[in-house]
């Protein structure tokens, strides 16, 4: 593979990667209702569910997807309404902890929940498959020595490291934020609050892209 074509590469996912957009809200949405650990928790859900876009395009997925276009808008809708669905779980519980005169913010989750549900947040968002479906052939040259599927995956890879390192800030960042702001516990319900607006606008922006 062209090392000059792989640093191109590199650098045009970058600035798609720093520029905020659904996976920004997402990190920043575990940041400030559950903390520091959540948010690196979705970044490592998050850059799991890329490194599976990666070995499925890999093998084929981004060529079945072009002859198959109708799958990407139920893709698309389908994580919409996932995210809903935990924006919702999140506002309901909010409630019933008001409802029992607690002003605690809703609990941090398990680890492996977090994980689970940052997995599937990524698997289902469609960004990530157009970057493999549009952007990542514009980089691989069908007659070089390394094959194409090889090709696919260290591009893949280099995305997968850059979505780890700028989502490590944002989550970071977001984390240190909520800490400062929640000084009381009407305060942290008022962060886990927003958290869950957050996660119903990453919804919006999902169903409309």
């Amino acid at each position: 593979m062209d090392p000059h074509a792989l640093l191109l590469f590199l650098g045009v996912d970058l600035l798609l990667v720093c520029t905020p957009g659904p996976d920004w809200l997402y990190i920043a949405a575990r940041g400030l209702g559950q903390g520091r650990a959540a948010a690196l928790t979705a970044v490592t859900g998050v850059c799991a569910g890329y490194a599976v876009h990666t070995v499925l395009s890999a093998a084929g997925l981004a060529a079945a997807l072009r002859a198959l276009p109708g799958l990407l808008p139920v893709l698309r809708l389908g994580g919409a309404a996932y995210l809903v669905f935990l924006a919702v779980t999140m506002l309901l519980s909010l409630r019933r902890s008001g409802s029992t005169g607690a002003l605690a913010a809703a609990g941090p989750q398990p680890t492996p929940v977090v994980l689970r549900q940052s997995l599937l947040t990524a698997l289902l968002n469609p960004k990530g498959l157009l970057l493999y479906l549009s952007l990542v052939p514009q980089f691989v040259t069908p007659g070089a020595t390394l094959p194409v599927g090889a090709q696919v995956a260290a591009l893949g890879a280099v995305n997968v490291l850059s979505c780890a390192t700028v989502y490590t800030a944002v989550a970071l960042t977001t984390a240190r934020l909520a800490t400062r702001l929640s000084t009381t516990p009407a305060a942290a319900r008022r962060l886990s609050a927003v958290s869950a607006v957050l996660l119903l606008a990453v919804a919006g922006v999902t169903a409309a892209t």
